[in-house]
This record gives structure tokens, sequence and C-alpha cells, in this order.
């Protein structure tokens, strides 16, 4: 691995899936998420680590993150089955981590059955939600119980019995503290004047939807998600924003579920597997196109570079870089065609509820260029925080309940 190294990697293989859990020590916390990078979700979950590791650096010692990977999701499958063999391959990456780790008994220390065991005593596991999982905590949670395992439902914070970031909307929440910063420094204040925003994400998305629902003042001229591209040129800030709590309220809601009626002249919501998108005259007016046609991937790449005042970032991917990096420097191969660079920024503002965004030379390179913005550590740092004080809490309490 490139430095710097965790401390410690587990990795867990079989036929039906794989996965890798990497901890930066003994005390360390981090999400588990369903990873879709085939060719490379070891280096992905490095890179969410070591924006973890800083994140942590205000909570809890260092960061840890985990990752498994599905190898035989049902081709053509149901939106239900695959949900289904996802919760089957994250029950056996789940039981593969608590098979190798120490437990506690009564405060004693038991290793594991039938482990040979080469390093000092290591108890201490604890597993968050993450992309894919965030509705995994109470399954963790019951393998933990199963297995007798110290922390019980303290092994996953969230679930039933913790915090629901989601309801709360902890991490956008946090994350828009610092986009009204960034404004009211520029002489706006975001809660009571209009400003245009182009979101990455959808209103299903736990810091997409909470944070596009914090001012009924936006202006969400667009947004995309891997299957959609929303387009609005000139929303009306208060029957979109009806439109959009709708969408948030609405179980799995995807943005072809926007009711574009109310939609302004000029917008739709366009696939992004389509072979091309007509731009209408509001959408070259609005995002400074000139063509007439443009494949979808064009038009994400112009709409990144659109002038409008807020990018709000509430999704997954890697869309920002420096101009002296290389995609292949980014690591984050199936968005190279449409990222663009931090100096090809127009928005004023970056708000990064979601992780790896940016790349930390494309945030340097977009300050220089005059925008502002925090990075995702301190932006989504809410929502880690919280799980830290569910987790300490349970420890706390856990032990007197079973006195």
């Amino acid at each position: 691995l490139p430095k710097p190294v965790p401390k410690f990697e587990i990795f867990v293989y079989s036929p039906r899936v794989e996965g890798v859990h990497l901890r930066f020590g003994n005390v360390a916390r981090g999400g588990l998420r369903w990873s879709d990078r085939e060719e490379d979700f070891r280096t992905e979950v490095l890179g969410l680590v070591k924006a973890q590791q800083v994140k942590n650096s205000v909570i809890v010692p260092v960061g840890a993150k985990g990752g498994f990977l599905p190898r035989r999701l049902p081709l053509g499958g149901s939106r239900d089955e695959i949900a289904a063999e996802g919760i089957a391959c994250y029950r056996i990456f789940i039981s593969g981590l608590l098979d190798i780790t120490d437990n506690l008994k009564d405060g004693a220390l038991v290793p594991p059955a039938n482990v040979v065991r080469h390093d000092d005593d290591d108890p201490y596991l604890v597993v968050a939600a993450d992309k894919g999982t965030a509705t995994f905590s109470d399954i963790a949670n019951g393998i933990a119980i199963d297995y007798g395992f110290w922390l019980g439902d303290a092994f996953a914070s969230g679930g039933s019995a913790g915090y629901d970031h989601k309801k709360m909307g902890i991490t956008a929440k946090g994350a828009w503290v610092g986009v009204q910063r960034h404004f009211r420094e520029r002489g706006i204040n975001v809660q009571q004047d209009s400003i245009t925003v182009v979101g990455v994400g959808d209103m299903a998305g736990d810091v997409f939807g909470n944070g596009l629902l914090m001012s009924d003042k936006l202006q969400l001229v667009a947004a995309f998600n891997h299957l959609h591209i929303f387009i609005d040129p000139n929303p009306n800030p208060a029957t979109s924003f009806a439109e959009r709590q709708r969408l948030f309220d609405l179980p799995r809601s995807a943005w072809s579920d926007y009711d574009t009626s109310i939609m302004s002249e000029g917008g739709g919501i366009f696939s992004r597997s389509a072979k091309s998108i007509a731009i209408s005259p509001q959408m070259q007016e609005r995002f400074d196109i000139k063509a007439d046609k443009l494949t979808p991937t064009e038009l994400l790449n112009a709409l990144l570079k659109a002038p409008v005042d807020l990018l709000w970032n509430g999704g997954i991917g890697t869309y920002v870089k420096a101009s002296s990096e290389s995609h292949a420097d980014v690591g984050d191969k199936a968005n190279d065609a449409l990222r663009v660079n931090g100096n090809e920024l127009r928005c004023k503002v970056v708000g990064e509820g979601g992780n790896l965004g940016m790349t930390q030379l494309g945030r340097v390179e977009f300050g220089l260029n005059g925008g502002g913005s925090n990075t995702d550590f301190i932006d989504n740092a809410g929502g880690v925080d919280c799980s830290d004080h569910e987790v300490n809490i349970k420890i706390l309490l856990n032990e007197v309940v079973q006195a």
C-alpha cells in the first residue's frame, strides 16, 4: 500500500464476496461500504480511510474504513434480488471480520477460536453505515450479538437503537453551516437570498436530500446521479422546494419521479444512457453552452463548469481535480470523461457533503481562483462525530446493563 500505510488490513475472501477493512490504529472508527468498483475497490477504501483518518482527528484518535464487493449479483435481477444478495454478502463479510477478532468476556480477553495470533490483544472493532449499507446496522449488530461480541449493539452505530443520520440530517446540517459561512463572507444570506445550485446526488440520498431542504430559497437548476440528469433552468423556489420535499419523503425516489409539469421551460429529466441530449435555448443561456446537442457526459462536464452560486456534492465520485493532476492520479476511472479542473469551476462555493468529491489539489486550485470551500472531512464530520458519541454512550451503558 502507498503511504500513509494503515496499521491493520483484514482481507475477507470467498467466491461470492470479497472485502477489506483498513484501520490506522487499535481504537479506530469508520463505515463499511457496498462498493461497485470491481477493478480497484481496495484503492477506493484506501482513499476513504485517508479522509477518515483526518476527519477523526477531531473526534477519535484514528480512522478506519471497510468495503465489500459482491461477486455474484444476479444478472438482470430486480432491485430486491440484488439487495438480498448484497445483504447476504455483507453478512459473510461481517462474520469474516469477527471470526478473527479478539473478544472480551467479563473484562477478560478471549482470543478467537482456531486462530493463530501473531499480534497483540486487539478486541476493538467498530463499524458503521456508509454508501449502500445505510440500513444494515441492525444486521451487523445482530451478527455481533450472535457472536457474543463484547460491543453488542455498539458494534455498528445507527440502527433501530441508535441515531438515524438521515432522519436527523446531521451530516447535511453540518455541511450547510459551511455553505452559509462561505456565502456570508460574500454578503449573501442563503436562508433569505435566492441562490442557484448544481448538485451531485438525488433526493433519496441522506446528504443530498437533507441539504437541498435546508433553505426554501434554493434554485436547483441541475443535478445528476448515476441514472438521470435533472435540469430546471429557471425554477420557482417555492414550488420546487415542495416537490423536493415530496421526493425526499417518497421511499426510494429517483429524479424520474419529479413532477415535470412544474419545471421551467427548456428543462427536463434525461437518461444518462441516452445517445444525445438536445440543449434548449434556456439551458444554453443558464449554463453558458454553445452547442445544440451534447452527449450526457459532455452535458455533465458543462454543468460542473456552469456559472452558478453553489456546487452541492452529496454523491459518490471524484469530479474535480487540479490541472497539474492526471485522471490516473485521481483513481476514479468511472468519472474520467466528465471530470473538470479546479480552475474551470465557475461556481462561487462548493459544499462537500459527500466524500472525495474533489482532490486536495483541486480544492487548492479552486480556492486560488476565488472559490469558497472547506474540505470533505470538515464539511461532513457531523455524522462521524454523532456516531462516535453514540458508540461511547453504548459502551459506557452496556457494561452497566450487563452488571
